[in-house]
């Protein structure tokens, strides 16, 4: 029989399956070195499924034994030739007989021909390891399986990424396979330095998570809380990395992002050396990274593969649509409804005969077009790509030019909410865009309601909360509060790559220094004066 350690206490509610009362029957229990014992154990968790084989076998020509593995997650020319024909097949040294640890570290040692070959001994790892696409061999009188990664999925081709528009710049994006993502990372820093925890989180999915860090520069602080809030989750399953990030940020109720997700391997590289941490998902393409603030949000990678002067031009434009976008229809609605003297007198002239057949308040006007965008948003992301570009022409076009005709809204409003819908698509990352377009309904209220002094209410709430936000520990609003010189390098706009020489101070890294500040060294040397 297997040997079991002392049971856990576990209730069960009668929603539970049978499959899993077996799983947790088996859990703790080792093999014993009797080969049936363990063919009839795997046959009553997993002979249920059609791609699930038992290969029964002779090691050696002598010794019973069986392989358990999935046909659909494995590669069958591998276990042909690697796994069979090596056990079958044995060098002519070991043609003698052999048994219990001699047989083991014959099979270990000089028979199987593969790189990836560990040994279990609980019943619960070998069912853990065939899940995962893993090949399992069991032979009578061994007390532990030789596990053998055969694993081979369909994956998707590493390409330019979807959510990120690359300008200049590594073209590569992630995949859903973990150990090719983690590959990227390790092509761009190949140190020692660069360190990768794994961890199991799911009941059901028993997802792969991955922790990378640069020893040295992170914080060892940091690393351990990452540690710590992932290790406390409990879930059934994890399909993507949101679901860590929903369980792990530190204000659940809060509409902006509390840490960064990207699919450019460039992007987690250039975060782990200022001393972040990245969390990546086996079956994700997106990774997380921790801490985050605000300023984040609104840079990209091309502001520093570019020039500093154009980037910091381009920098300020993409912030002045950042704002734009959140303040621009409730301070609209204010100065139409309470304070129409700030207008120019020819201006409002024009507002108002654009407005004289409008029935409707400015604030109903302005939330009615803002949920109608949402709307139409939103149907143009679901649709097929084929048929979203030609909606979002005709909703824009049609739909708005008889809105105005119908008296349904007037000209300049529809102006306004067109600017301040493509000001948020100028913010780079999803989710602060999706923070700020929610955030548009609430001042668009108050101003209708208090005018100026509703929009200055809402912009001091909104400030308030940010700054009371924390990412891990680190201020939301650093490095504007608290404050930090070399911080300040790099916010509205950047300085040049070479003034930039220290990481950033809230990040408390063990190596501050980026750079060689005194490294550079310029000499004209084809300049004609010096040659002739």
């Amino acid at each position: 029989m297997f040997r079991r350690r002392a049971p856990k206490k576990t209730t069960f509610s009668h929603a539970d399956s049978s499959n899993r009362r077996q799983e947790e029957e088996f859990r703790d229990a080792k093999l014993s070195g009797r080969l049936e014992e363990v063919v009839e154990a795997i046959q009553r968790l997993l002979g249920a499924n059609d791609d699930f084989v038992i290969r029964r076998l002779h090691v050696f020509g002598r010794y019973p034994a069986a392989i358990f593995y999935f046909t659909n997650m494995v590669n069958q020319l591998e276990i042909n030739k690697d796994v069979l024909k090596a056990l079958m097949y044995p060098a002519p040294r070991l043609r003698d007989d052999i048994s219990g640890e001699r047989l083991k570290e014959a099979i270990f040692l000089d028979s199987l021909s593969h790189t990836e070959v560990t040994l279990k001994r609980s019943l619960d790892s070998l069912i853990d390891g065939i899940l995962r696409g893993k090949t399992v061999v069991a032979v009578e009188g061994v007390d532990e399986a030789f596990v053998i990664n055969t694993r081979s999925l369909e994956r998707r081709a590493i390409e330019t990424p979807a959510t990120e528009q690359v300008i200049r710049g590594p073209r590569e994006g992630f995949i859903e396979l973990l150990d090719t993502n983690l590959s990227l990372i390790r092509y761009r820093l190949q140190t020692s330095d660069l360190k990768i925890k794994s961890m199991t989180i799911g009941r059901e999915t028993r997802s792969r998570v991955a922790i990378c860090y640069l020893e040295g520069v992170a914080n060892p602080d940091l690393i351990k809380e990452v540690n710590h809030r992932l290790s406390q989750i409990d879930i059934g399953a994890v399909l993507d990395s949101g679901y860590l990030e929903q369980y792990i940020e530190d204000n659940h109720f809060s509409p902006f992002p509390q840490m960064q997700y990207t699919e450019r391997p460039d992007k987690v590289v250039a975060n782990l050396l200022e001393g972040r941490v990245a969390i990546m998902v086996d079956g994700s393409p997106l990774a997380l990274v921790v801490p985050t603030v605000f300023n984040q949000f609104y840079q990209t990678v091309e502001d520093y593969t570019e020039r500093f002067l154009l980037m910091s031009a381009i920098r300020l434009a993409r912030m002045l649509a950042l704002v734009f976008s959140l303040i621009f229809p409730s301070l609209y609605v204010a100065i139409i409804s309470f304070n129409p003297e700030l207008i120019p007198t020819e201006f409002a002239v024009a507002v108002a005969g654009g407005r004289a057949g409008v029935p409707f308040p400015a604030v109903i006007e302005v939330l009615a077009m803002e949920v109608s965008m949402e709307v139409l948003r939103e149907a143009t992301i679901r649709l097929p790509q084929q048929v979203g570009g030609a909606l979002s022409i005709v909703g824009v076009l049609v739909v708005g030019q008889a809105a105005v005709s119908a008296g349904f809204a007037s000209p300049i409003t529809v102006v306004i909410i067109a600017l301040t819908t493509i000001g948020s698509f100028a913010t780079p990352a999803f989710n602060a865009a999706l923070a700020l377009r929610l955030l548009r309904f609430p001042l668009v209220i108050l101003a209708g309601t208090f005018g100026l002094y509703g929009i200055m209410l809402g912009l001091i709430l909104i400030l308030n909360h940010m700054l009371s936000l924390k990412s891990f520990g680190v201020p939301y609003l650093a490095p504007y509060t608290p404050g930090s010189f070399q911080g300040m390098k790099d916010l509205i706009v950047r300085a040049p790559l070479r003034s930039m020489w220290r990481r950033p101070k809230f990040l408390f890294s063990g190596d501050k220094q980026r750079v060689d500040q005194n490294a550079e060294q310029k000499n004209d040397v084809l300049d004609p004066r010096k040659k002739s």
